[in-house]
């Protein structure tokens, strides 16, 4: 078996900037998407770098991870190299955030693959709310667990109250690149077979369509991946998405069967005419370039919940409000995440 990829990235209809990047190595069988966060260009500067930093180091680790294509007792050694490279990845966007005040407080999510062509493994790693479905068989299945604010209150506090709950803000983060030297990986190992089609996307992507949507894209007759990509930003956009959009579409393809070359498609990709469609009020006029607010740190510390808003000119009095009196417990560490 073998694999073919694609991905393309669109700024918008709201955005100054895209803050989004994706990246492919074929040589690897690497493949990237992250949306970064910080204002101005930082967020843009914070994906870059993740993803460069990421592929750098999964590259330059090949020799330290021996015998990728058989699991020990810590898990396939492949999984592990990916998560390894995440980790530099955000010590490089660390450094280079302490290095300007223009940089300062930028991060951004990632969600990264890497498969085995030995063992005709996928390897899943990310961090934040950048997300992995897999099509398989007609059904979609997201394989990631968004590391949102939302998620950790109803893990950690099942408990809170419906008016608590709905306070809080729905596009908030609680891990991301940049933050601090630790971070925390979620990774998996998925066995793929040939017919898989998987999707490596950004926020502005889901939050625009629903499940059934990606589905039909996904399971599209397609004859490249690219083709895919491009079903998948345009409905995007006909559902009015103002938030930056990334998809990264990967297909599985029986190693006899002619496959298409792999796709490179970077920067703002070029929309086939649709409808004009009229936004809700929300979303008219141009918005600034920070595609959403990341908040990471709310452990409870020594009695407290710190709080952290990248870009800190989304910490209005009512997201604060939102947070008044909520505390969540330090979560326990779990060796599979």
């Amino acid at each position: 078996m073998r694999v073919v990829a694609s991905a393309g990235t669109d700024i918008g209809q709201n955005r100054e900037h895209n803050e989004d990047t994706v990246l492919l190595r074929a040589d690897l069988n690497l493949f990237i998407v992250a949306d970064g966060a910080g204002g101005h260009n930082a967020g843009n500067v914070a994906s870059a770098l993740a993803t460069t930093a990421l592929a750098n180091a999964f590259e330059a680790t090949a020799k330290s991870f021996p015998g990728t294509e058989d699991d020990d007792d810590l898990g396939p050694p492949a999984a592990r190299r990916l998560a390894a490279a995440i980790h530099k990845a955000n010590k490089d966007v660390v450094e280079i955030a302490k290095t300007s005040n223009k940089y300062k407080g930028m991060g951004t999510t990632v969600v990264a693959a890497s498969f085995t062509p030995e063992s005709q493994a996928l390897h899943v790693a990310h961090v934040g709310d950048s997300r992995c479905y897999r099509l398989r068989g007609g059904m979609l299945e997201q394989l990631t667990h968004d590391h949102s604010l939302l998620n950790d209150v109803l893990e950690m506090r099942p408990d809170i109250d419906d008016a608590a709950l709905a306070r809080l803000p729905r596009h908030v983060v609680t891990r991301a690149l940049g933050m601090d030297d630790d971070i925390r990986v979620s990774v998996r190992t998925f066995r793929a077979v040939p017919g898989d089609r998987y999707l490596l996307c950004s926020d502005g992507l889901t939050d625009a369509l629903d499940e059934e949507t990606i589905a039909d894209k996904l399971g599209m007759d397609a004859l490249t991946p690219d083709t895919v990509v491009r079903a998948l930003i345009d409905a995007a956009l006909f559902c009015g998405a103002d938030d930056n959009i990334a998809a990264l579409v990967i297909l599985c393809t029986a190693a006899e069967e002619e496959a298409p070359k792999i796709q490179r498609r970077f920067g703002r990709a070029k929309p086939k005419p649709k409808p004009q469609i009229d936004a809700p009020p929300s979303m008219r006029g141009r918005m600034g370039s920070a595609p959403e607010i990341i908040v990471v740190g709310v452990e409870e510390h020594d009695g407290e919940s710190p709080i952290h808003i990248v870009p800190a000119e989304s910490a209005t009095p009512s997201l604060l409000d939102a947070f008044a009196g909520l505390k969540i417990p330090r979560r326990p560490s779990n060796p599979g995440d």
